[in-house]
């Protein structure tokens, strides 16, 4: 292999020799969620007549279709089995593709490590070349994985094929708009922020049109997910409309590397100011100022999806209303807002996980230890991250509550309880997650990428303990679990202080280990 291109194949090697745990645990645990739903699934109805009862319950609530996408066949139990996986849990899928192609580009131009692999035999585009075919590599695994394990779990062999293909669809798309979004930023942060947005947009997109006008949904690759049917009639023609828009995605990023410096983005970063502000006298100050956009970015998103689900949802009180709707709802993840706080719930952890990484980040690069050689001890500069990650989970969540409740003043929709409070009933778990990746922080700057897995962890033991029925010190594993499902249950101050004090406790533990360890 020569020109632009060469060594890609060496440096596929070694994006796959890095990925071998993190993509190991993410595709496992992404399998393990469709496994645990397909075996599930037939235990919790007595006939088909159920399940089709349950179906229809789902496509006549807009904001369950919002979230979840339609059932487009009522009859399939494929199709109900795996309701949850098809859009929503899709985009889990989406986001580990998208880390994994910023990771191999991006990232490594912001650490000048492409620079230098840059000075040897290795092609200007070969190393997104080889972080696009680690995706292929992957998502093509994935598929595989998903396809054999829905078989074995009872799900039909060609419906669980076609099922594996659109995740593995998805994962390629989203690869494409990560490539693209790697060429248009001129930070990692920066590309998280653009990658995040447009699968954002297309989350919103496909959710307008499963519950408006349905040629939206085809505007959508998420939305492509529902169309294709798997586990009813598979349009198998669908499945092509995922490598054509990959690969346009892909072209656009080519054209737009070769109009662009390394390191550089198309968008230039912009240049901060001469002198340093005043308000920058501290660590916490300057962990604020750090974390200010992405928590903006952050702000803007969670409150405009609360707003959007809390007006989709003017009908979900008359649905609380109906025993036997409320039953199926709550087999299928809880009642709405539950449901929707959950999800948020487990997204907004990786806001957190995020700051304490962004921690990490600077030990291993030095940056550190120019803070620590000035007049800032080490409880200082923790305490500043600490602030910013369990300060900003806390406002988060806030601010979803505040846009469910806005949504429903704005279609006068039913009450259904104080929303705000329910949303903040998360923040206790949250914080257990946050203090858990600041204590792998403290251990060791290394072990900081285990805290990714947490939130993953945790949901996929707080679900494998609720479909399986398991003992209950199974679900007790995960702080998830623990949380009251507010405004469907009462405020539960036992469960929330004793989230409060475990919190506490591990951050007791990473403060008195940070403070002696080695830096760096």
């Amino acid at each position: 292999m020569s020109g632009t291109l060469a060594g890609t194949v060496l440096l596929t090697r070694m994006a796959l020799r890095r990925d071998a745990v993190a993509a190991s645990v993410s595709i496992g645990v992404l399998v393990l969620l469709c496994v645990t739903s397909a075996v599930a699934t037939p235990g919790l109805y007595d006939d088909e007549g159920a399940r089709v009862r349950a179906a229809e319950a789902i496509n006549a609530s807009p904001a369950i279709v919002a979230l979840y996408g339609p059932v487009l066949d009522v009859t399939s139990e494929g199709e109900l089995a795996m309701s949850k996986m098809t859009v929503l849990y899709a985009v889990f899928v989406a986001v580990l593709f998208v880390v994994l192609v910023r990771r191999h580009t991006r990232v490594e131009e912001e650490s000048g490590r492409a620079e230098l692999v840059g000075s040897s035999a290795v092609g200007r585009s070969a190393p997104l070349a080889a972080a696009l075919v680690e995706a292929v590599l992957l998502a093509t695994l994935l598929a595989l994985l998903v396809a054999v394990g829905n078989t074995l779990s009872g799900l039909d062999a060609r419906g669980s094929a076609a099922f594996g293909a659109l995740w593995a669809g998805t994962a390629l798309v989203a690869a494409g708009i990560a490539a693209v979004a790697v060429q248009v930023a001129a930070s990692a942060r920066s590309c998280a922020a653009y990658a995040a947005a447009a699968v954002g947009a297309a989350f919103v997109v496909r959710a307008a049109g499963d519950t408006g006008p349905t040629w939206l949904s085809w505007t959508s690759p998420l939305g492509w997910n529902t169309q294709v049917r798997a586990y009813g009639d598979p349009r198998w023609w669908v499945l092509g409309l995922y490598p054509v828009l990959a690969v346009l995605l892909v072209a656009v990023a080519a054209v737009l590397r070769h109009r662009r410096d390394l390191g550089a983005g198309l968008v230039a970063a912009r240049p901060g100011p001469v002198r340093g502000s005043h308000l920058l006298s501290g660590p916490l100050s300057l962990a604020l100022d750090l974390h200010r956009t992405a928590l903006l970015l952050w702000t803007l998103a969670v409150g405009a999806l609360g707003i959007l689900f809390g007006m989709i949802a003017p009908g979900v009180g008359d649905l609380l209303d109906t025993g036997a709707a409320a039953e199926v709802l709550d087999r299928l993840g809880g009642l709405l807002v539950a449901a929707v706080l959950s999800v948020m719930a487990v997204v907004i952890s990786y806001f957190a996980v995020s700051v304490v990484a962004h921690a990490g980040t600077d030990e291993s690069a030095g940056r550190a230890e120019l803070v620590l050689a000035s007049a800032t001890s080490r409880a200082r500069v923790l305490a500043g991250t600490l602030v910013v990650a369990l300060g900003g989970s806390a406002w988060l969540l806030l601010v979803t509550g505040a846009g469910l409740e806005t949504g429903y003043l704005l279609t006068d929709g039913p009450a259904v309880g104080d929303l705000v409070t329910a949303a903040l009933a998360w923040v206790p778990a949250v914080w257990v997650v946050a203090a858990l990746t600041v204590l792998c922080f403290a251990l060791h700057e290394r072990w900081t990428a285990v805290g990714w897995a947490w939130p993953a962890v945790f949901l996929v033991v707080t679900l494998v303990a609720e479909l399986f029925e398991m003992p209950g010190w199974v679900a007790d594993l995960s702080p998830y679990s623990h949380v009251p499902q507010v405004p469907a249950e009462r405020w539960d101050w036992g469960a929330e202080g004793g989230l409060l004090v475990v919190a506490a406790a591990l951050l007791g533990v990473a403060w008195f280990r940070f403070r002696r360890r080695d830096i760096g």
